[in-house]
């Protein structure tokens, strides 16, 4: 039979609600009663029903977070954070990874409004956030994650990635780059789909600057494996000279592809740069220049704004951080020899 909050109560010669005081608010009691709880807890095996309690109160200590790839270094270092920062305020996280794919956000959204969670962070795999808008109707917050809410009724904290596509596009044109490749996807990812938009901007304005754009399935070493045999495998005067990423992981599949025959040059014969700035990215066999954004701050700050909006009335606007990515130069951009 399992031990009860009386039963540890009848232990140590306290009432049922100094015992509640002793798990809740110990400040509450004093020391020594405190010490004599714990006493019995210890010599009874007690273990409290947080499920009762959270029943109780309506709402869980925990957080879920859903991001869109957990392989990805960038995401893992967020929810590390996140998880930090959560701990800080006695909160407990959960995560899953949408795998860029809607249902399964949509089931994870799901399992979390059934659990009755603190709130939930979501990195979103599209623009429909009809669900969203359901659940915090419910009464359960939700933070936007790498991915501006501006234009929506969620706080969220972000990057600015057209800024960054306009960042890494300038760099590759600097450098003496005229036949750029966009390498990502799907575009569907509004991540994606900003830092494609930053590139055109950069180009639009280099004359005799090109940009082609090279879909992938995902954004994963494997996706840019392919998308980098396929340039690969091109006359050299069809290849680009440069290739941006999306992200760090394409960037690293792509030069794989092109170097691992030894008969394409990197950055001789083709510029590459990432997106992330993830710790691998230096450490490649040619260390691999991106555009670096705060992934630490970024999960740290999503929890702060989750537990402000357990507070937020609904006269108070949610509030949006945005950081300004960094270009971050390594040798896989090194400048074009003069023709």
């Amino acid at each position: 039979m399992a031990v009860s909050m009386r039963d540890v109560a009848a232990t140590a010669a306290v009432s049922l609600g100094t015992v509640s005081n002793v798990l809740n608010s110990p400040e509450k009691v004093a020391p020594a009663t405190v010490e004599r709880v714990h006493k019995a807890i210890a010599e009874l095996g007690f273990v409290r029903n947080d499920a009762a309690r959270q029943l109780k109160a309506g709402r869980s200590r925990c957080v879920g977070l859903i991001v869109l790839d957990v392989g990805n270094p960038f995401f893992t270092d967020l929810a590390r954070a996140a998880e930090r920062q959560a701990a800080d305020n006695h909160l407990t996280l959960l995560l899953g990874t949408s795998d860029d794919d809607v249902d399964r956000e949509h089931t994870y959204l799901e399992t979390f409004d059934e659990q009755r969670v603190y709130g939930v962070l979501v990195s979103p795999v599209g623009d429909d956030l009809s669900r969203l808008e359901a659940l915090q109707q419910r009464g359960t917050p939700v933070v936007l994650v790498d991915r501006n809410g501006e234009n929506t009724p969620f706080p969220s904290v972000s990057v600015d990635d057209v800024a960054g596509g306009t960042l890494a596009c300038t760099h590759l044109c600097d450098t003496g780059r005229r036949r750029i490749a966009f390498v990502g996807g799907p575009r569907a990812i509004r991540q994606v789909a900003d830092r494609l938009h930053g590139a055109r901007e950069a180009v639009s304005g280099v004359p005799g600057a090109t940009l082609e754009v090279i879909d992938t399935p995902a954004l994963s070493v494997l996706a840019g494996r392919a998308a980098g045999e396929e340039i690969r495998r091109r006359p050299a005067a069809e290849r680009p000279d440069a290739v941006f990423c999306a992200n760090d992981l394409l960037a690293m599949g792509v030069l794989q592809a092109l170097t691992m025959l030894g008969d394409v040059s990197v950055p001789g014969d083709i510029a590459l740069i990432g997106y992330d700035d993830i710790d691998f990215a230096e450490a490649a066999v040619v260390p691999l220049s991106s555009i670096s954004q705060p992934s630490r701050q970024l999960g740290s700050r999503a929890i702060d704004l989750l537990v402000a909006e357990t507070t937020r009335t609904d006269h108070t606007p949610p509030r949006h951080v945005r950081f300004q990515p960094r270009l971050i130069v390594r040798a896989s951009t090194a400048p074009a020899a003069p023709a």
